[in-house]
């Protein structure tokens, strides 16, 4: 759902018809750039230390000012009392970022868990907590007792934004296409509204989450998070 602004300006744009657009969970995304089946991909950022060569082509990503409420650890009991982690398969980033704020924030020894399919979610139970991204994490909000949003635990512990994916290309890319596409991905973000109308939903408010929780612009303080992010992995014992 975080991606429906940037992609409404991309079918919107000329750029359009100079791109083979295909969709999936972020985690299969940067499968896919890393094994050059793709150019281009809206990609976990933990992903790029898998990566020899990569590049940032967008202005635009998916980011956290603060609160992000679709990137959480949701659990029956406070963070103290939990026991083991179920990890979402859909994002290492998040995966990392749980990881990170465990040690370093919450300063709490857990069992992970890589969890493979839906099912795991009916495993947060207990002392069992889950990492929970995307739309799915709106739906176990309304489950969980306890919900720790990542993106604000990041903020709170570094004083900086998040960002969660960027548009990553693992080759050069011509500049004026790499100019029509950062045009492109900007158009949705001066259409919410009609992103919204696109898009019905009723686990969240679409709008509020566009416009409050997700921040699209990579700015210089996202980068600035971006890269502790980056060390903090490199040192970070999965």
């Amino acid at each position: 759902m975080n991606t429906k602004p940037l992609l409404y300006g991309i079918r919107k744009h000329p750029v359009l018809q100079e791109i083979d657009l295909q969709e999936d969970y972020p985690s299969r995304i940067a499968d896919k750039l890393i094994s050059n089946e793709l150019d281009v991909g809206l990609i976990p950022v933990a992903a790029v230390l898998r990566m020899d060569d990569w590049e940032i082509i967008s202005g635009y990503c998916i980011g956290s000012n603060g609160p992000v409420a679709s990137v959480c650890l949701l659990s029956e009991v406070p963070v103290e009392k939990i026991e083991k982690v179920l990890l979402d398969y859909q994002s290492k980033t998040s995966i990392s970022l749980a990881k990170v704020l465990l040690k370093e924030y919450w300063k709490k020894e857990v069992e992970f868990i890589d969890a493979t399919g839906e099912e795991f979610r009916n495993e947060i139970k207990g002392t069992t907590a889950g990492v929970v991204i995307g739309d799915r994490a709106f739906q176990q909000r309304l489950k969980s007792t306890y919900i720790y949003d990542l993106g604000e635990a990041w903020q709170k512990h570094t004083g900086l934004p998040f960002v969660y994916a960027a548009w990553i290309a693992n080759k050069k890319l011509p500049e004026d296409f790499i100019q029509q596409f950062d045009e492109a991905n900007g158009v949705g973000l001066n259409h919410i509204n009609e992103v919204v109308a696109e898009n019905p939903y009723t686990l969240f408010d679409l709008k509020e989450y566009y416009t409050s929780c997700i921040s699209y612009e990579l700015d210089e303080r996202k980068m600035q998070g971006l890269q502790l992010f980056l060390e903090k992995l490199k040192t970070l014992d999965t």
